[in-house]
């Protein structure tokens, strides 16, 4: 009799295991880390990342999953999110009750943070999209969302997102570097005219951006333009990124979030996402409707009132300061200046 229970607890033990839910019900984030070695992605609980590999291997042998194959990288993770997002839920609910005894587990002071995607395909970012942004630096606040598209600059991915924590090096004779916040949108798949219904159906999550921008450069000497975007924009570092990527189903909220920018500990900015002119799914179908958006681009969603430029007088970034951007939900993106 004990043999044959035996026999049957065996039986019964992988399937039971196999029952692990795969709905979102245990909150992460998700990183880009390194800890004396290449970059990887980890889970992030609090103040505790798992590494995803490892705990993929955990829960594979712990639980009786079958087995699937974790990427490195975050881009390649979004790129096979319709396999690979049950998983992560699933070693989710399985090792967030358990995280101090695992041996892949480190503390969020013990490992460097990278920008979370290296490097998505496009990274676009909306204009004056806060009415109170546009007033500030001149612009049209009157933009009605249901009769006017948005306005997109893009920005080159390799030669601007930079790490949380990394320094942006100002170069010489630019003296009016300053700061915009943004809260992004990271998509999740292949998208082309998306509509507003079907918008967030192609959005894996979110992050934070520092869209760094020179005031004076984006008005030409010679008058012959309105604006120059490119030296203006697509400052070499002029985008850094993270710390964290939220997907959508732990931010249900996102048209609420409140978003904060602080400049040496002073409060600059401090609006929320319910302002966006055009919001997440206007954002979307707009571009989606120029080009193709592929998983992993980064949409920067806009920056609220309190930039350096908008105030009087002016202010604007010197070397040794210190800019935080918050976004609620997501975390704080730290850049120093140099």
């Amino acid at each position: 009799m004990k043999k044959i229970f035996i026999l049957i607890l065996i039986f019964l033990t992988p399937s039971i295991y196999a029952q692990v839910s795969n709905a979102p019900d245990q909150a992460f984030k998700l990183a880009n880390y390194s800890s004396g070695g290449d970059e990887r992605v980890g889970l992030v609980f609090k103040d505790l990342l798992v590494d995803l590999r490892q705990a993929n291997n955990y829960v594979q042998e712990h639980a009786g999953l079958p087995e699937l194959r974790m990427p490195r990288d975050m881009l390649r993770l979004i790129e096979q999110q319709a396999v690979l997002k049950p998983r992560l839920f699933q070693i989710a609910n399985y090792i967030a009750d358990h995280l101090d005894g695992l041996s892949f587990t480190y503390n969020l002071n013990e490992i460097t943070l990278h920008a979370p995607i290296k490097y998505p395909y496009n990274l676009i970012a909306a204009g004056q999209n806060y009415r109170a942004h546009a007033e500030e630096m001149g612009g049209n606040a009157s933009i009605d969302p249901d009769q006017d598209n948005p306005f997109f600059f893009s920005k080159s991915p390799r030669s601007t997102i930079i790490d949380p924590n990394e320094p942006f090096i100002m170069q010489p004779h630019h003296t009016t570097i300053d700061w915009e916040g943004e809260f992004s949108i990271v998509m999740g798949s292949e998208t082309r005219y998306a509509s507003l219904d079907t918008a967030m159906d192609h959005v894996f999550g979110f992050t934070i951006t520092f869209d760094v921008s020179d005031r004076e450069r984006q008005i030409p000497e010679n008058g012959r333009y309105a604006r120059d975007w490119f030296p203006g924009k697509s400052l070499d570092q002029g985008a850094p990124m993270g710390p964290f990527v939220v997907m959508k189903e732990f931010l249900p909220n996102y048209n609420e979030l409140q978003i904060t920018t602080r400049v040496n500990g002073q409060v600059m900015q401090n609006s929320d996402t319910s302002y966006l002119i055009h919001d997440v799914e206007r954002l979307i179908r707009y571009a989606s409707s120029v080009m193709r958006l592929w998983p992993g681009d980064v949409i920067a969603t806009g920056t609220p009132e309190g930039v350096g430029r908008g105030r009087n007088p002016s202010i604007y970034l010197q070397p040794g300061d210190t800019v935080e951007i918050e976004v609620e939900g997501i975390g704080t993106l730290v850049t120093p200046i140099r």
